[in-house]
This record gives structure tokens, sequence and C-alpha cells, in this order.
């Protein structure tokens, strides 16, 4: 098979990406196990905090609309607690917008991709196949497949995870280190109606978040140790809800449990270069981040809207291979990426640390942060991108 764009990974950057390159074949290698239209039935664990700017990527793409109402819950404000009373709050109204974020589940979002890439002209969907061998030339690329099949392309694109086979074919190094901690997922119903709030509470190294879905429920994401999560996971279902009622305070009242909690390791990856000579990196495979900021998929899909733009704006016949294209890109992406980076990694870092200097510098920061609108509104903005 020869195409203009080889996409490696079938996940959300890869299949959004996979959607947005209008005007190019493309090939969507869709490794074993991959989520290929996957039922969107009952409550799914995992979900994404998607961002305004990311909900109007995924509606020209013909996505968003796909969503069923009952599945999407907008969150209007968020609440942030650290230590010592410490407390910020972000308001939509105040803000002057409509919604700071879009809370979906991940099978739902899923489903609605693989709907709308089922319509998409110019691309074929390669399932249950694996990348064995990419070799890059100046006239194009060569992927061999596991399966024995052969692709040639002009681009090869690596949305393929954090254990990304492009990547490291391509020779781009990472820096990577996993965090000593995992994140616990599960659904809870709630007592009283979160009214479209998400919460937060940094708790000294753990980070608990309870984020609203549809039908006055919550998904919870916390963020904590090994032992602690593996206690967590051995809870009774009772246990478990007694347990997070009185990490938050009660604030939603009781919980009762309507998903099994499950677990993911958390680490920090991030790409030395996002390009290299006919291969670009999208999503996971060039950065991941530590969970507390709810940004790791927005990441991916700014990645496929940013490298469709810059294809779609090429010159006409220019090779979307070509690397000072290619380059485009990266400079588009490094900036938002790093800053990102670094600024959830300092975060953990600050709230971990138990040095009194750190305690008061934090909290300092929530409290200033609280009472300066322009500050807030800035992060505002940032965060809905």
């Amino acid at each position: 098979m020869d195409v203009d764009v080889a996409i490696v990974g079938a996940g959300l950057a890869g299949t959004a990406l996979a959607r947005a390159a209008r005007g190019l074949t493309v090939a969507l290698v869709a490794e074993e196990g991959a989520r290929l239209a996957p039922a969107a039935q009952a409550f799914d664990a995992r979900v994404y905090a998607i961002t305004p700017g990311n909900a109007a990527f995924l509606a020209g793409l013909g996505v968003w609309q796909r969503l069923a109402p009952e599945r999407v819950t907008a969150v209007r404000a968020m609440r942030v607690f650290g230590d010592a009373h410490s407390a910020l709050e972000f308001d939509a109204y105040r803000a002057g917008v409509s919604e700071l974020a879009w809370i979906v589940e991940d099978g739902v979002l899923q489903a609605a991709l693989w709907e709308a890439l089922a319509a998409a002209e110019g691309v074929s969907v390669l399932a249950a196949e694996r990348l064995e061998h990419l070799q890059v030339d100046v006239d194009g690329a060569r992927l061999q497949l596991r399966g024995g099949r052969t692709l040639s392309a002009r681009l090869v694109v690596g949305a393929d995870g954090a254990q990304s086979v492009v990547r490291e074919q391509a020779g781009i190094a990472v820096i990577d280190a996993a965090y000593p901690q995992r994140a616990v997922v599960a659904n809870f119903a709630c007592e009283r109606a979160h009214r479209h709030v998400a919460y937060q509470w940094f708790q000294g190294g753990p980070v608990l978040a309870l984020l609203p879905l549809p039908a006055n429920h919550v998904s919870m994401v916390w963020s904590t140790s090994e032992e602690q999560s593996a206690r967590l996971l051995a809870l009774e279902p009772a246990e478990l809800c007694r347990t997070v009622e009185a990490a938050s305070g009660q604030v939603l009242g009781e919980l009762g449990l309507a998903t099994p909690p499950r677990a993911f390791p958390l680490r920090r990856l991030a790409a030395r270069r996002m390009v290299a000579p006919r291969v670009a990196l999208a999503g996971d495979a060039a950065h991941v981040l530590h969970p507390l900021a709810g940004q790791g998929a927005n990441l991916g899909l700014q990645d496929a809207r940013r490298l469709a733009a810059v294809l779609a704006a090429r010159e006409p016949g220019r090779d979307p291979g070509d690397l000072q294209l290619l380059r485009r890109y990266e400079r588009a992406r490094a900036g938002d990426v790093g800053v990102m980076d670094a600024t959830v990694h300092g975060l953990y870092r600050l709230f971990r640390a138990q040095a009194r200097s750190c305690a008061l510098a934090r909290n300092a920061g929530l409290n200033l942060t609280e009472h300066v609108p322009v500050i807030k509104n800035l992060l505002i903005r940032q965060a809905m991108a």
C-alpha cells in the first residue's frame, strides 16, 4: 500500500488526525487490542476533561455532534483545595464563558471518533497490525508490519503511545521517569447534586479529583502511592465509598459505587524532539503528564489539530514529509507542551514536598491566585484552548 500519511496508533490523537487530514491518503495502523468502534453502553471509569477548543475541533470533524447529549457533562466551576485551608475556585460565569470543559467517557468519545472515521474519504484502517521496522530515506518511508504487509508513506506519524515504536526507530530520545504513584479511577452516584462543579484536593502528595458526570454521578481520579492504591482496590464497595466520602469532606454526601475501581501507573515522558526526517510524533508518543491537570488527552488532540493545520496549509505539491514543513509543527507545539509539562511536574513536586517553606509557598500561591482575577482568567483561558 502506498499512501501520503501512515499513522501508527489508533488512540484519540491518531484517529482524530486520520479524520482531520483531508485531501491526503491515510493509512491508520491499529494495533491488536485497539478499541475499534467500542461499545458505549455502561459508564466508563476512564474519562477526559475536553477543553472548549478541542470540542470545537472535534465538532469540525463531525465527531462532537455524534456524542449523545446525555453522556456529556459541562464543567461550569472548579474548586481546588490545598492544605492549611487554602482554596481556589474557577467559575465559568465570572470568566465570561459558558463552560470550562466537558467531561466525556473514553468509550463514548472513541465510539464517536470511529463513527466519524468510517465516513471519511481516503482513510484505510489496518486493524490488528503492529509496526516491526521503519526505514526512512529521501524518497519516503517504508513500514514493515508484523503480518508481513509493507506500507509506503511520505510521512509517518507516531501516535502509538508512551512505548512508541515509531519514536524508538526514528531515534528520538526521551525524558522518561515513573512517578511513585498510580491513578485509581471509579465512578460514583452522589447523594447531593454536583451542580456541574469539579473538585480537586491536594493531599501532600496524593491528589483526589471528583469530576461531574451525567445523572448526578461523578468520576473519581485518585493519584496516590502504590501502597494506598492497592489498599483502595482491595476495599469492599461500601468501604471504598466511605473512604472517598471522608477524603472529600462529604462534599457530595453519601456515594454509591457505579463502576469497579481500576488503577493505572503514572509517568512523565517528554520527547526531546517531536519530528525527525519524514516522522512526526503526537499524543503520548511525544508527551505524558501527571493527571493532576487533566490535560493529557487535550495535548494529544491539540497535536492532531496543529499537525493537520500545517499539512493543510502547505504549498501545493509540497511533500508532507518534508522536514522543514514538519518543523513548523514542532515549533508550534514546543512552547505549549513544554509549559504544560513544567507546570504539571512543578505542581506535583510542590504539593508533595513536606518542608514548611513549601507549604507556605503553595498556600500563598493558591490564595494569591484566588484574589487576583487577572491571573485566574489567564489560567482559565490557557486551560480552555
